[in-house]
């Protein structure tokens, strides 16, 4: 016979609300304690600018440069390995090749392959993506989730188990391990999707084996479909939003993550699944899915899309908390790091505009044309700001894969797709330059007390 006291497994009771409110109570910490005390909250200074907590060859962030001995800001600039990503770009592109591929080897081994190199790297990860017999059967379509980044990492954590030498952190088995998970996101992440889809939303159940003479855009794409069919510029504009997602830095939260839980000298699986979970956080990975929503609340309540008064007056209303989600927030717009651009941004606005052209979407792209262009101007005027303000990745990213018709459920997986590659490089960075694990500081402010014998209190 069942409990019969027994609550729903997502209920939360009456118990629960007053024991969070004993949470709220005793966990909240005095706001001036922290400028007292002098704490970077989030890593940063008072001024915005990341605190120094270690050191990369992987990529490199430009945001500012020295002028006369002062900071000052300059266009946006990223370098994956010293190598100007607007330099990747054109290369790959004027050659009419995908570069995704290319990136991920440069990141990994610091170099540019050469065209034996890469064949034979494309080869690996080709031989790599095939999943463990039955793997799809018993684990992914086994309690599909409606969160596919919560997908992911269950499927990240369960290959451990058919990995005979998954705890061994020899750079040549970390190596292997990483390579594995690179080529198999695609796979992990499209078929928790179908499966997803088949299951809570009543659509037919098709999985579609990769291909290996494919790149990792265009299987996404072979994959995801059930006719299977993309278009050239399809395929190439999603390839080039892996190369621009690929990497950023070792700041980033996800990526610090990396670093964090490698130096604990954990397994990759696990390194990987904690990266995932904070890149689900809709302040990182998650933030495109906003910019999308926000367009249509956008679009649903402007009767006149040219209208730069009304759009304007729209933005007012964000950061009012008067519109949307009542965030105060007009997402897409501003970046931890980049004041005046965000180079990626820019590289992928060119191609935005001619996948808009092939869609029939042009109005819309006036649009966001439009608000990259008045945001800032009522964001500088409605707020203090310590810098600048642009249009970042995310801005573009969810229009685009709108525009792919890719699923809301797969956008951040997309973007961990890609930046799996830059992960690994930074996991395989912090093993090789291992050192102490990392373990900041936190003070604390709690007052000491005696202990209370249970029939006093």
């Amino acid at each position: 016979m069942g409990n019969t006291n027994q609550v729903h497994f997502s209920e939360i009771t009456p118990q629960i609300e007053q024991l969070s409110a004993l949470c709220v109570q005793n966990s909240s910490i005095d706001a001036s304690l922290f400028t007292k005390y002098k704490v970077n909250r989030g890593l940063r200074d008072l001024n915005g600018k990341g605190v120094l907590t270690g050191l990369t060859e992987i990529s490199e962030i430009q945001s500012s440069m020295e002028v006369d001995g002062q900071s000052v800001p300059c266009e946006g600039k990223l370098f994956y390995r010293g190598i100007d990503v607007e330099e990747i770009v054109n290369g790959f592109l004027k050659e009419k090749r995908f570069g995704f591929e290319e990136v991920t080897y440069l990141l990994l081994f610091g170099d540019l392959p050469n065209e034996k190199q890469l064949k034979d790297f494309c080869d690996i990860l080709s031989t790599y993506r095939t999943l463990p017999t039955s793997f799809v059967r018993d684990i992914i379509m086994k309690a599909p989730s409606r969160d596919m980044m919560n997908t992911l990492a269950r499927s990240v954590l369960t290959l451990y188990s058919y990995d005979e030498n998954a705890d061994d952190v020899s750079i040549g088995n970390v190596l292997r391990q990483c390579l594995q998970l690179i080529a198999l996101f695609p796979l992990l992440s499209v078929y928790g999707y179908q499966a997803y889809s088949h299951y809570h939303d009543g659509n037919s159940l098709f999985i579609h084996n990769p291909l290996p003479e494919l790149s990792t855009a265009e299987n996404i794409l072979h994959i995801l479909r059930a006719d299977s069919q993309y278009t050239e510029l399809e395929a190439r504009i999603l390839d080039l939003a892996l190369v621009l997602h690929a990497e950023h830095g070792g700041g980033n939260n996800s990526t610090f993550t990396t670093h964090v839980v490698s130096s604990s000298g954990t397994d990759t699986y696990s390194t990987i699944a904690a990266s995932l979970g904070s890149l689900k956080g809709p302040k990182h990975g998650g933030a495109n899915i906003k910019v999308v929503q926000m367009f249509e609340d956008m679009k649903a309540n402007l009767s006149d899309w040219t209208d730069e008064e009304a759009v304007a007056d729209y933005l007012r209303r964000l950061l009012h908390k008067e519109a949307f989600d009542r965030a105060g927030l007009i997402y897409g717009m501003g970046h931890a790091v980049y004041s005046l651009s965000d180079p990626r941004a820019n590289i992928f606005k060119l191609f935005v505009k001619r996948l808009s052209e092939e869609k029939g979407m042009e109005k819309e792209f006036m649009l966001y044309s439009m608000v990259e262009r008045l945001a800032p101007q009522v964001i500088t005027a409605e707020r203090k700001i310590y810098k600048g303000v642009s249009a970042n990745i995310d801005f573009y990213s969810g229009f685009v894969y709108s525009m792919l018709g890719l699923p809301l459920e797969l956008y951040t997986p997309i973007f961990a797709i890609s930046r799996i590659s830059g992960w690994s490089a930074h996991r395989i960075e912090e093993l090789i330059n291992v050192g102490k694990i990392i373990r900041p500081t936190y003070k604390s402010v709690g007052e000491r007390r005696a202990y209370t014998p249970l029939a006093q209190r």
